[in-house]
């Protein structure tokens, strides 16, 4: 099994002025309607850390906890969101249900995600917090599960905890894996391994599961409120709200899942874990499926620039 960037395909390359400077390499799958592998690239085999890819499944398990959370809530439990304010209202909402408050949440003190956000919180002389961390989402679900159980809210991150165990055990299952190595997130959580082809198998599991599942109720408040997955200017909001009964994820390190209506699914990583190819990636796929709308040239474009003019383009290669 490879374990070398060389010996990986290449899904985009960068083009400046019409001439290649760089190339990014990867690994990818496409289930079928029917859950087969249609279609592979590179070694979807191998365990990679999904990243935030997890979250759905990390929602799920406040869900098997009994955390009475639904609708945009339960979305931004499952989301990366960019730090706008219906954003942290959100966070906050879900955090003061349980009697808790920002300065419970154990996320590192960070600026918004979406640099618009970031800009404007900086020029207003605001500072980092853990509430403006992308995961702060799923860290007051975690939180509020918690206290509903009578668990320790103060080791919420730890992996034995049993929101923790709760969420290992979802991504187990909708997988089909066990998990194959354990890490630390870049927001402090446990973080898992699995393939990316349990990972597209669990993004098909998500929308296949029976409605009022704690999995189907995930993927249908994330489908349904798209903009607290992501936010306003971000290509997973951007696809959810195009094609109508698409799920979409991305996570860190140049890794994205989709799942589609029909049953299909799919999810790749970029080795080098740049994100700027995601978009580019993410479109070509969509059109090899089949897939024909105008969100694809929204999220596809990656352009380049010589001072300010477009000189060139991040562009698929697949």
């Amino acid at each position: 099994m490879p374990d070398s960037a060389d010996v990986l395909p290449v899904l985009a390359e960068v083009v400046r002025s019409g001439f290649t400077e760089g190339h990014h390499r990867g690994s990818l799958v496409v289930l079928a309607a029917d859950g087969s592998v249609d279609l592979t690239l590179g070694a979807p085999a191998r365990p990679i850390f999904p990243r935030s890819c997890n979250k759905p499944f990390q929602a799920v398990a406040t869900l098997k906890a009994g955390l009475p959370i639904e609708g945009e809530l339960l979305a931004l439990a499952a989301a990366s969101h960019s730090g706008e304010s219906f954003h942290l209202d959100g966070v906050r909402t879900i955090l003061a249900g349980a009697g808790l408050t920002p300065e419970d949440l154990q996320t590192p003190p960070d600026l918004p995600l979406d640099p618009t956000e970031a800009e404007h919180l900086l020029a207003a002389g605001g500072t980092r917090a853990p509430l403006l961390m992308n995961c702060s989402g799923k860290h007051a679900a975690w939180l509020a599960a918690s206290k509903a159980n009578g668990w320790e809210t103060a080791s919420y991150l730890d992996p034995g905890h049993p929101i923790q165990q709760l969420a290992k055990e979802a991504l187990e299952e909708a997988s089909g894996e066990s998990i194959a190595a354990l890490g630390t997130d870049g927001c402090g959580a446990p973080l898992h391994a699995v393939s990316l082809v349990g990972l597209a198998r669990a993004y098909r599991s998500l929308l296949l599961a029976e409605p009022g599942t704690p999995q189907r109720r995930v993927a249908d408040a994330m489908r349904a409120h798209p903009q607290y997955v992501a936010g306003t200017r971000r290509p997973d909001t951007w696809l959810m709200q195009a094609v109508p009964g698409a799920l979409s994820k991305m996570g860190a390190e140049g890794v994205q899942a989709v799942a589609l209506p029909d049953g299909r699914a799919l999810a790749f990583k970029i080795d080098d874990g740049a994100g700027r190819v995601l978009g580019p990636v993410l479109a070509a796929v969509l059109r090899r499926l089949g897939l024909d709308d105008a969100v694809l040239e929204r999220i596809g474009a990656a352009p380049l620039h010589g001072g300010a003019a477009v000189v060139g383009e991040i562009r698929a290669v697949l």
